[in-house]
């Protein structure tokens, strides 16, 4: 009947090397936050859905870690989740930094996308930023590598673009009923989420090297009778050393990064939040299986 509209839906992978700008892109499409970012490589490191609307049709982003050349077990769960996250998608967007372009990072994803069955988009990242002659130089030379379908330039920070690549994805999934309820943004739990928000605060406040060394842990989330949420939370570290790096002197670095956390998980969750915070050196934290199941990667050997 006319004026009836049809549901569609569909699973879109978000690949790419680490600092291409997934997170950031996926959060703009969805409109809101549902992944952590950073300006350091590597920030995400399990697979997080966001849902996002445009029209009748759900977009469900899977935003995956960086793909890299893999060296402690760490990484390898990573990229075996990156990967993961590109089973069963109806199109997987390859998201490249216009600014950087290829380069030995670039190799095993090519490599891996060029027998893949699965239509495949291009999308140049932070078009804002690279210069229009290394864009579009930088387009022929992907192009030659993998066969893409359509090729897209955005900046995910400044929403340049996002607009027409949201109205091409929507147009592009099948027809069908929607995965998530309509005001459901993301997959990942409330537990899940609050362990993120605060690895970011170690990302954005901490030397390059320390935030890879860590993990955090939401060991219990509770709502209180007032409404409020109660959070307890351990940084794991793998020496003393990095202990007092989190702590600061006096406890101060600890306390702000707490303090920002708890900000921003008041803000997601519209309620007021409960932060307690406290680091435990664990050594060898990265090859503890249940410290993998706990931040939701698996197990690889």
């Amino acid at each position: 009947m006319e004026g009836i509209s049809t549901q569609r839906c569909g699973i879109i992978a978000v690949v790419g090397a680490p600092n291409a700008g997934k997170s950031t892109l996926v959060n703009a499409l969805v409109g809101q936050k549902v992944a952590i970012t950073s300006p350091k490589a590597q920030t995400t490191r399990v697979r997080v859905m966001g849902v996002a609307l445009e029209g009748d049709t759900q977009l469900v982003l899977v935003d995956t870690p960086g793909i890299f050349a893999p060296g402690r077990r760490l990484d390898r769960a990573m990229v075996q989740s990156a990967w993961g996250g590109t089973q069963d998608a109806d199109l997987i967007a390859l998201v490249v930094d216009g600014r950087a372009g290829l380069g030995p990072k670039m190799d095993p994803i090519l490599d891996g996308l060029a027998n893949r069955r699965e239509v495949k988009w291009l999308i140049l990242n932070k078009v804002d930023i690279a210069a229009k002659e290394k864009l579009l130089t930088l387009t022929q030379k992907l192009h030659e590598r993998v066969a893409f379908a359509e090729t897209f330039y955005v900046s995910a920070s400044t929403g340049d673009g996002l607009p027409e690549l949201k109205a091409a994805m929507a147009k592009a999934m099948p027809e069908g009923p929607w995965h998530f309820p309509a005001d459901q943004v993301s997959d990942a739990t409330d537990r899940l989420l609050a362990a993120e928000i605060t690895r970011e605060q170690l990302y954005h406040q901490l030397h390059e090297e320390l935030p890879y060394q860590s993990a955090v842990e939401t060991e219990q989330y509770k709502e209180r009778g007032d409404g409020s949420v109660e959070i307890h939370q351990q940084i794991l570290v793998a020496r003393p050393t990095q202990r007092g790096i989190i702590l600061g002197k006096g406890g101060q670095r600890l306390k702000e990064i707490g303090s920002k956390a708890r900000a921003e998980l008041s803000a997601l969750l519209g309620v007021k939040v409960h932060l307690y915070l406290h680091v435990k050196v664990k050594e060898g934290w990265d090859e503890d299986r249940q410290v993998y199941r706990d931040i939701g990667l698996d197990w690889v050997e």
